[in-house]
């Protein structure tokens, strides 16, 4: 779901997975450490995503380093499609306390976030060390660095024995430029900001995750003293693994014949392990 501040010149996105965040944990038996992790990425790549103008677009977030515990975090949203996979060591995650830190699984490692407009073939991406004390954080500066954005990212997560449930609130600060027209006053300390910034942080974990608290109901309680709150409705989001047959067939289509000759088995069939959703597909190639 979106919102506007119109005085304030902010805008904001709020989120909460339930029934798809488990789909997509399902897919393989993470540990709990790991699935804190994926549930956090999932739940900014849906907000960010929702961010996209162009309805085809994808946005992308990765994570990734060398010699890390975890080596890659991968997250993608289109047009209401969530999907994440994480690779880890587990004998190495194993050693670490029940909540390592954002450094302990990662180390020296950067994120990416790409957004491909399917509209106009164009692809945008930004880098930034992965840094700070959650993903989110990291995700905060990508926006302050590469966008010039100021943005506030409140995340929150909880998992029990009737599964897991994730929320998520984004606002960032676009004076004067969110419909195209340049941007002025890109400040951290703009006075605006500040006091968005304020009433956004105050979100507690447990509102953001409380699926009798609708998400109208939460955007209310933190800025109900603004003079106009604009409400905007989001996309419904669903597990959006891609891979069939079919998509897997053009792809291998592609390659040259002694290249598929090299992948086919025995039985002259190509074998894809699909990391999103943890099916082995057969092709035909």
């Amino acid at each position: 779901m979106g919102f506007t501040l119109p005085a304030r010149h902010a805008r904001g996105r709020v989120v909460r997975l339930g029934p798809v965040l488990d789909r997509i944990l399902a897919a393989h038996d993470y540990p709990p450490a790991i699935r804190h992790l994926l549930a956090e990425a999932l739940t900014i790549t849906a907000l960010i995503g929702s961010l996209l103008k162009d309805g085809d677009g994808q946005l992308t977030m990765q994570a990734q380093t060398e010699n890390g515990i975890v080596d890659l975090l991968v997250c993608d949203y289109r047009a209401g499609e969530l999907r994440g996979y994480v690779r880890h060591d587990a004998e190495r995650l194993a050693m670490l306390g029940a909540n390592p830190s954002l450094y302990a699984l990662f180390g020296q490692g950067y994120l990416a976030i790409t957004f491909d407009m399917a509209s106009s073939g164009e692809r945008y991406q930004g880098i930034v060390p992965l840094e700070g004390g959650s993903l989110a954080e990291a995700c905060e500066s990508y926006f302050a660095q590469s966008e010039q954005v100021p943005t506030l990212l409140r995340i929150a997560v909880r998992s029990d024995r009737q599964g897991a449930v994730a929320g998520g609130l984004l606002v960032q600060h676009l004076a004067e430029g969110e419909d195209g027209r340049q941007r002025l006053h890109v400040r951290m300390d703009h006075p605006e900001w500040e006091h968005v910034a304020v009433l956004a942080g105050s979100a507690r974990h447990d509102e953001l995750v409380d699926p009798d608290l609708s998400l109208e109901a939460l955007i209310w309680r933190l800025f109900h003293e603004e003079g106009e709150v604009r409400v905007l409705p989001g996309a419904p989001l669903t597990r959006g693994c891609r891979c069939s047959i079919e998509h897997y067939q053009a792809v291998l289509a592609k390659f040259p014949e002694e290249d598929r000759a090299e992948m086919r088995n025995e039985a002259g069939l190509v074998i894809v392990d699909c990391a999103f959703c943890s099916r082995l597909f057969e092709i035909s190639a």
